[in-house]
């Protein structure tokens, strides 16, 4: 069977949440794949020539072959189905409900705590600005993903699910947006953000915002 030809396009700077979450996956795969950028600051997204414009101009934007797919929990479900174990490893829990559980808080990451993903933009996590202290919003939005990330951690074990997935490497980058600013963070979720954030695949990506930034 020939290997697949496989492309992820990103934003120009490495900063989307979401481009790093198909990145570590494609790494944990240990699939090769040629990496693009778009400049979102410059429109070029919003251009007729860019491929991903007859779908919905958004990065992160996969193409395997012939086949395109955007938006990232998407893109993460289809190469743990298409790149499937044991041949490849997993990126989601093999237990049925914990797997479930992962989608969630996938879902749940990309949907709620607007308030934190505003004053906590990505540029804190790649590019090491510091932000002004979270409006009173911020701070409730920032004491739900507190209670909640602690219910799921309360196992006191280093990921969500025994064994790494990828909806680590989602949680943790929602917390260090908090964390990498100097806010105030309750220790277990600190230490588990820092655990997550030391993986391999995961400093790659860093290393690439670090390479654009400087």
């Amino acid at each position: 069977m020939s290997r697949p030809v496989i492309t992820l396009w990103s934003d120009a700077n490495f900063y989307s949440p979401y481009v790093m979450s198909v990145y570590v996956a494609l790494q944990e795969k240990g699939l090769a794949f040629s990496l693009k950028t778009v400049d979102l600051n410059q429109g070029e997204h919003l251009q007729a020539g860019w491929k991903g414009y007859a779908l919905t101009r958004r990065v992160p934007l996969l193409e395997v072959d012939h086949f395109e797919l955007t938006e990232s929990s998407a893109i993460t479900e289809y190469l743990d189905e298409r790149f499937a174990p044991p041949q490849w490893e997993r990126l989601y829990p093999h237990d049925l409900e914990k797997r479930a559980r992962a989608r969630q808080i996938q879902a749940w990451l990309r949907s709620d705590l607007m308030p934190v993903r505003e004053e906590r933009s990505t540029d804190v996590v790649f590019g090491g600005v510091k932000k002004a202290p979270l409006s009173e919003q911020g701070q409730h939005a920032a004491e739900k993903l507190f209670t909640t990330a602690s219910a799921l951690l309360s196992h006191g074990k280093p990921n969500l699910f025994g064994e790494w997935c990828i909806a680590d490497a989602d949680l943790a980058l929602m917390l260090n947006r908090l964390v990498l600013n100097g806010d105030e963070v309750p220790e277990l979720l600190s230490e588990y953000a820092n655990f997550q954030w030391q993986r391999a695949s995961i400093q790659r990506f860093i290393a690439l915002s670090a390479k654009r930034s400087g």
